[in-house]
């Protein structure tokens, strides 16, 4: 009787869990040797989060920003399951998954990423909106185009985190809406990016200055109610009017990851080896948001997008290397500088020695980025689109002209 081929189950669709089955579809299995690649992924498309933002001055269109997996991994051999976990067992190699399916695996990759925590002051589950995932785009769009439609004169939003998203989204959002909006961005801290390079943090400040969004600095959230927001300063809490509330504070990692036998943080993240097994479960690989490691050199790796990208190609090696009896690789993290667009054709850029910021660095974010995502043919697409869109507007706009 033919023995079983090895099945490798890897849960979570993002840069992590996506990347790292391309990455073990290219590799040089032996025919006897090749193993069932599994996918799972509770949503139908990949979503290039940098580009997120883009969808909401139109800048991108969805279909660049969120491809489908079964388009993705068309030609991959690639099993993609669309369906959410329930469970893991460790000692039977079992997942099971929502509907009551069970997939057995030989090798686990643990790519589930982070979710925005809505339960940290009262009301933001139910009046707060995030800004991770394709539909919370979609949502935002659409309450967005709610409020332009209405005729309030002013449309106030307050954006709860001064970091990455809550810089970019604000950016953005001021484009979109013009004169019409009332933008805060509320934080903590007593500036906006703690983590980010100085050039970064200034190229932002005078974004948003020059935007007229106000900042709350040294502020925390008291509550969120339907049309109003509660913020705290130095002990006085003031109640102010809004239309919108963004919340972009935090990351907590999936309860089936924090339900897992294994050795955890205290965050919840599963505490792996340079090689990105877990420790004591060598079958299990964990990486990206819900993963603490350390690389070879011993140093923390981020819970970055830019992280999970490298990582993915360690962790799709280091399965086959696995399965094939041939020596793992240590990670080796390196950072290669921060983009973030700070509006429309604007951008800041700092790394390899290079500070840009405006529409160059718009440019250069744009072409790195391109070279990132999932698929060569996808990669084409988008890059043929990016260059023949303007053409064609130009043209479109000349025969109404």
């Amino acid at each position: 009787m033919p023995q079983q081929p090895a099945r490798i189950c890897i849960l979570g669709g993002g840069f992590g869990g996506l990347y790292t089955a391309l990455r073990l579809s290219q590799l040089p299995w032996t025919k006897a040797e090749k193993p069932e690649i599994v996918l799972v992924d509770q949503r139908d498309r990949f979503v290039f989060s940098p580009f997120l933002y883009e969808l909401l001055t139109g800048e991108l269109q969805s279909w660049e920003v969120a491809p489908p997996y079964e388009e993705l991994l068309e030609g991959t051999g690639i099993r993609f399951c669309q369906k959410e976990a329930a469970s893991i067992d460790i000692e039977s190699k079992q997942v099971a998954l929502q509907d009551g399916e069970v997939l057995t695996y030989d090798r686990l990759a643990l790519a589930m990423g982070g979710e925005t925590p809505l339960d940290l002051v009262p009301g933001a589950a139910e009046h707060a909106l995030p800004f991770r995932t394709i539909t919370d785009a979609y949502q935002l769009e659409e309450k967005l185009r709610q409020l332009e439609e209405s005729p309030r004169d002013k449309i106030r939003i307050a954006i709860v985190g001064a970091g990455y998203s809550g810089v970019e989204l604000a950016c953005k959002l001021a484009d979109r809406l013009g004169d019409r909006v009332r933008l805060r961005l509320v934080e903590q801290g007593d500036q906006i990016l703690r983590s980010s390079p100085t050039h970064n943090r200034d190229a932002a400040d005078k974004a948003l200055t020059k935007r007229g969004v106000w900042l709350d600095l040294e502020t925390t959230v008291d509550s969120i109610a339907e049309d109003t927001i509660s913020l705290s300063y130095k002990g006085a809490v003031d109640s102010i009017p809004v239309d919108l509330v963004l919340w972009t504070v935090g990351t907590r990692v999936n309860e089936v990851v924090k339900n897992l036998p294994l050795k955890q943080n205290q965050r919840g993240q599963l505490i792996t080896t340079p090689t990105l097994q877990v420790v004591d479960s060598p079958e299990v690989f964990a990486l990206g948001d819900l993963a603490d490691c350390k690389d070879a050199d011993g140093q923390q790796v981020p819970a970055t997008a830019q992280a999970a990208f490298q990582q993915s190609d360690y962790a799709g090696w280091n399965i086959w290397a696995s399965l094939t009896n041939r020596p793992l690789l240590p990670f080796r993290y390196q950072y290669l500088g921060e983009m973030m667009t700070l509006g429309e054709n604007n951008a800041t850029l700092t790394g390899m020695g290079i500070q840009l910021d405006g529409t160059i660095a718009h440019i250069a974010r744009r072409i790195a980025y391109l070279n990132r995502m999932p698929t060569l043919r996808h990669q084409i697409r988008v890059g043929l689109n990016w260059v023949t869109k303007p053409i064609a507007d130009a043209l479109a706009g000349s025969r109404d002209r």
